[in-house]
């Protein structure tokens, strides 16, 4: 039974060290290539830039630490959600201090649905992001709880090309490489594991994904300007498996926002993704 109870309530602090060996590593686990030099490298001319959805790596821990206190095992667990928003560009090196909260908790019939926010600051308090994570935990849903608001819909032009259009492939090892920045979970590289789950083999992070998506909205929309994108979102509707290739676009809707289709080898794999662009 989940543990209604804590809902609302904050955990402490967690510190994450990290330099520019870490943010490298997490670049090439969300396919970061040579030419994308100033992710890369830390001698790059302006120094070494980092995509703004690193933000899910010390959200990360903090994130699963909560899921004892609900009495929710890390194995019923399903990523549906992920958001984050940017209050300045993140440094390549430093210490960052993660809070979490679930402010809710949603009845959703066979599963229950745990949003879980983070808020990261540096050493001196100031304000770096917030994180918006949504959690089915399967089995523990029928509680007699709220289902919860409908998501607001975010319709893509019928009529209008993409203002940017850019695929890549994941390589073989990808997943192998994404799990050495915190997500060490069995499901994305042991194949026993993965059958155990219901999948052939192996499957991709969701949050290596939202990465990889991140990087085209950085290029297409930003012009890799990091400090520009303030906020992007997804929902995780089907899974990649490593070699894939991700193919996202783009569709400029004024006033800063971007609405975005981001699409698999068997169609679809995020919906109702979204991102926020400062104007150049």
């Amino acid at each position: 039974m989940i543990r209604l109870d804590r809902v609302g309530k904050s955990n402490g602090a967690t510190v994450h060290e990290y330099d520019d060996r870490d943010v490298i590593l997490y670049h090439l686990g969300i396919g970061a290539r040579p030419e994308d030099l100033e992710f890369v490298y830390e001698g790059a001319n302006g120094g070494l830039k980092v995509c703004p959805t690193y933000a899910v790596v010390p959200m990360f821990e903090p994130m699963v630490n909560l899921l004892p206190r609900f009495n929710v095992p890390f194995r019923s667990i399903l990523h549906g959600e992920q958001a984050i928003t940017l209050d300045r560009a993140i440094p390549p090196r430093g210490t960052m201090l993660t809070t979490a909260r679930v402010p809710a908790v949603y009845d959703k019939g066979k599963a229950a649905l745990l949003v879980v926010e983070t808020e990261t600051t540096d050493p001196a308090g100031k304000r770096l992001f917030r994180t918006r994570a949504s959690l089915f935990c399967k089995g523990f849903g029928g509680f007699g709880g709220e289902p919860g608001p409908k998501a607001t819909a975010r319709e893509i032009p019928k009529r209008r090309s993409p203002d940017f259009e850019i695929s890549e492939k994941t390589s073989d090892s990808q997943a192998l490489l994404y799990r050495l920045s915190g997500d060490r979970n069995p499901l994305h590289v042991d194949p026993m594991s993965a059958s155990f789950a219901g999948f052939p083999r192996p499957i991709l992070h969701g949050l290596c994904t939202f990465g990889y998506v991140g990087r085209a909205v950085l290029r297409g929309a930003c012009g890799n300007r990091v400090e520009r994108l303030k906020e992007f979102g997804v929902r995780f509707s089907a899974p990649v498996y490593p070699g894939e290739a991700i193919s996202t676009q783009g569709w400029n809707m004024g006033d800063g926002a971007w609405h975005l289709r981001v699409s698999g080898k068997g169609g679809e794999i995020l919906t109702n993704a979204y991102a926020h662009v400062q104007e150049a």
